[in-house]
């Protein structure tokens, strides 16, 4: 079970299996393009359409792609490298390969093996479907739920190892709320129109996954109507996507006992041992009601309902790995959600499948051709030199007392900071790639990742652990171990340019550092202590000033409109809000700072230092994206849209302002009555 990280931007992976050829739009060669702008709007009415007016209107989203933007450019490049490294590690007779190159190149190479996946069709889940279908009572069916977790396919609940929000330095376990197939609850139980279309195009979907499985018309409508009632009713008592954004709410310690008293008709002492932990003692529910649900709803519900939602899972994990026509279904569904119009080759969907699968063999091999240590250190100063802008920021904050601001900038003192790729990988001697069904490479590693996590319940934290690949391009924060970490992926144009002014660094890479600093202090981050505790460490005065400042961003972000009258939800997105707003304002501190020691250069493109920060800032977040796409991260992604990333912070900014002359009552400047003043 992965920890909370508080990054930078969704990794939006909808399902694009692959055919049609794609090519990528090439990465701007210089750090500020002109041809970007867009001149005719005025910077102090809409900010981001006059920085990226100009890119927006000759870069339509490609159609194997859902958005396209900065990150997705330089995504683009990254896995050109790694299908170079994996190209090589296929190639035969590669005697010189170590074992990890080995076996990223068999991994990969049976991927690619589309002849060898038209030939078995549904032959690699047979061995599944045949055990679910021998189910007889509710303990072969909770065996079963077990052996699935144990492959990576997680029914009905998640279940695995975490950090004790409460005791940092400790492994338990975890159960948190699950099950579903569609991207939310909502989904499930909106009854607005566009959801129900949704709904029936999925029912349809999942009847039409039934035939492949061989199943007659008339006998896949009905399962597909099983699942359907299923999922529903794992999705009533769902909390909702602001609701687990809370921590203490969704700590839920007890012990084995107690969780058995919780969920009593389910054998949890089986499940442990099915998973390998019998001994488990401790455990945390994010959500007790939702297991007391299960619970109920595992005694209820049919045994033939629980096949049909049992066999769907397996075939709905397997579909992007199996035939052509899986892979196409899959495909036509999943569009329906992110607006995709064509698949993306075959390469490209096994590079980044090896990149999630075996992450360290091949973080390790890219950063070995693609990452310098004089990058990792150019990078390790400018988080050093903001972390000390930070510091003397909080040193005069006028609303926090002495009190808080000795605990925050302990906190502050007490961050860890990851660069480029982890300094332990992965040992992968004990994982046995071999030709043959690219899904049996994919459990392998599957259940390898399984045996791993379930190795850590119970031992101490182990704080080289990384949440993201070094291919990466984004960010995160992870309040539990109180760490920023930044994948070498995005240590790169348009974030970071050796050959670029300071300006334009601060702007781009200096402000995703302050964001990541920021979010150890934002509305989520700030509960936890400098340890990684759940912890208040605010004074009653000082904690009430801050959600203060904090209800004037989510008003501020409620009110922006995305899709006909859809608008941004405040809450979800308070904590990357508040993060983007931090990170600027300290990156811009830290420009300034840097200006007054080396002096301030000519004017470049007739922009001075300040202007071309905030139109770096923009850059990174300039976007197009389908309205199918947009729609899906408004119900379910924790950051805002791109336009409103730009537009949103720096209106609250005085510094904006006087950089580009706007005046009170322009749209790009807010009043200082709404105008919030935290980091």
């Amino acid at each position: 079970m992965r920890p909370v990280l508080r990054a930078l931007a969704l990794i939006l992976a909808l399902a694009t299996p692959a055919a049609a050829q794609t090519s990528a739009v090439p990465m701007q060669s210089t750090p500020l393009d002109p041809a970007n702008l867009d001149r005719s709007v005025s910077a102090c009415t809409d900010f981001n359409q006059f920085a990226n007016g100009g890119w927006i209107a000759a870069h339509p989203v490609p159609p194997a792609f859902s958005v396209w933007g900065s990150f997705t450019e330089l995504g683009e490049n990254n896995q050109s490298n790694l299908l170079t490294i994996l190209r090589d590690a296929a190639a035969k007779g590669n005697s010189q390969a170590s074992e990890d190159m080995r076996k990223l190149g068999v991994y990969y190479s049976s991927c690619m093996d589309s002849a060898g996946a038209e030939r078995a069709g549904a032959q690699p889940i047979i061995p599944a479907l045949t055990r679910i279908a021998g189910i007889r009572n509710r303990r072969q069916l909770e065996a079963e739920v077990a052996r699935l977790h144990s492959q990576g396919v997680p029914v009905l609940f998640g279940f695995g190892a975490q950090q004790d929000a409460k005791n940092s330095t400790s492994v338990i376990a975890g159960i948190r709320q699950g099950g579903l197939s569609l991207p939310d609850r909502d989904y499930y139980l909106n009854p607005d129109k566009r959801y129900a279309d949704i709904r029936a195009n999925y029912t349809d979907h999942v009847a039409k996954m039934f035939q492949l499985l061989g199943e007659s018309a008339g006998e896949s409508g009905a399962d597909a109507q099983r699942v359907i009632a299923i999922e529903t009713a794992l999705a009533k008592p769902a909390k909702t996507r602001v609701q687990l954004r809370d921590p203490n709410a969704n700590y839920n310690k007890m012990t084995a006992k107690e969780l058995a008293q919780l969920a009593p008709g389910f054998d949890w002492s089986k499940f442990f041992a099915g998973e390998g932990r019998g001994d488990i003692a401790t455990i945390n529910v994010q959500n007790t009601v939702f297991l007391r649900t299960v619970d109920s709803l595992l005694a209820s519900a049919p045994l033939d309902d629980w096949k049909a939602y049992l066999r769907w899972k397996v075939a709905d994990a397997a579909a992007p790995s199996l035939s052509s026509a899986f892979v196409n279904e899959d495909f036509r569904f999943s569009s329906t959600l992110s607006g995709t119009k064509e698949m993306l080759p075959r390469e490209k969907r096994c590079a980044r499948v090896t990149d999630s699968g075996l992450r360290d063999a091949l973080g390790q091999a890219y950063v070995a051709q693609y990452f310098t240590p004089t990058a990792k250190q150019r990078a390790l100063e400018m988080v050093r030199n903001l972390e000390s802008v930070f510091h003397d920021r909080l040193q005069t904050l006028g609303w926090m007392s002495d009190t808080t601001k000795v605990q925050a900038t302990g906190k502050l003192a007490a961050f860890a900071n990851k660069i480029g790729y982890p300094d332990k990988w992965r040992d992968y001697s004990t994982l046995t790639i071999k030709p043959g069904h690219f899904l049996n490479n994919q459990i392998a590693v599957r259940e390898y990742e399984r045996r791993r996590d379930m190795r850590r319940i119970g031992q101490p934290v182990d704080r080289n652990e990384w949440g993201m690949t070094p291919p990466t391009v984004n960010a995160y924060y992870n309040p539990s171990m109180n760490e920023i970490v930044f994948p070498a992926g995005i240590m790169q144009p348009p974030f970071f340019d050796p050959k670029a002014d300071d300006a334009v660094n601060y702007g781009g890479m200096g402000a995703v550092i302050g964001h990541e600093m920021t979010h150890g202090f934002d509305d989520q981050g700030s509960q936890f202590d400098a340890q990684g505790n759940l912890r208040n460490w605010w004074s009653a005065s000082d904690l009430e000033k801050f959600k203060r400042g904090t209800g004037l961003v989510a008003s501020q972000f409620d009110s922006y409109t995305v899709l006909d009258s859809v608008h941004v939800n405040g809450k979800l997105t308070l904590g990357e809000n508040l993060a983007d707003l931090g990170g600027l304002s300290i990156s811009y501190a830290a420009l300034e700072k840097a200006l007054a020691e080396k002096g301030r250069p000519a004017l470049i493109d007739g922009f001075t230092p300040e202007q071309r920060f905030f139109l770096a800032w923009a850059q990174i977040w300039r976007q197009n994206i389908t309205p199918e796409a947009q729609r899906v991260r408004i119900n379910t992604d924790p950051h805002s849209p791109g336009r409103w990333r730009v537009n949103g912070p720096i209106s609250n900014m005085p510094q904006f302002a006087a950089a580009f002359g706007c005046k009170p009552g322009d749209p790009m400047v807010r009043p200082d009555a709404v105008r919030p003043v935290i980091w």
